[in-house]
């Protein structure tokens, strides 16, 4: 016999599962979305009230942020290749996506490795990105190797955050 306790807590469970396996989605919708250049579902994987800062509140809003972006490449192929959750509350939860990253910019085709530091939320019933933050360690032509262009070929992409920006990085090559 279950006591209502135990009910509970498998209710609770398949709840983490389910919540674990939704957003495990959000990487792959947003990857295909950039794609296919398809800014409506792009912007629908995050909150409906998602804060883009200076540049207002809303998808709407993040939609008019990304336009021009991504119209600085043509083709792109986003690979998602790893992605660790961790819940930080019933409808919160943060990760971290890795992703190789292909575009098409003119005659180039610009190769780079990013983290996505993600913050996802539970809102109406729908796991959504509250805020997606891109980190990368280089940015290079495939024909170059990255070291060649200081790990940043492509203006684009802004300056390599990684692997400095985690913060074990540093205490490992203080010891050498």
């Amino acid at each position: 016999m279950t006591t209502a306790e135990e009910r509970i807590d498998f209710l609770d469970r398949i709840d983490r599962i389910e919540s674990h396996l939704a957003i495990q989605q959000l990487p792959i919708r947003y990857a295909l979305a950039v794609d296919a250049r398809d800014l409506d579902a792009w912007a629908g994987c995050f909150r409906p009230d998602v804060d883009m800062g200076r540049h207002g509140h809303g998808r709407q809003a993040l939609r008019r942020h990304i336009d021009p972006l991504v119209r600085g490449f043509r083709r792109s192929v986003h690979q998602i290749c790893g992605h660790r959750v961790e819940f930080t509350g019933r409808d919160t939860a943060t990760g971290a996506v890795y992703c190789r990253a292909e575009h098409e910019v003119g005659d180039r085709w610009i190769v780079m490795a990013i983290c996505y530091r993600d913050e996802y939320a539970r809102v109406d019933g729908e796991w959504y990105f509250s805020r997606r933050r891109e980190q990368h360690w280089y940015a290079a032509d495939v024909t170059e190797r990255p070291q060649s262009v200081d790990f940043d070929g492509w203006e684009g992409s802004g300056k390599p955050a990684l692997p400095e920006a985690f913060p074990s990085w540093a205490p490992f090559w203080k010891e050498t």
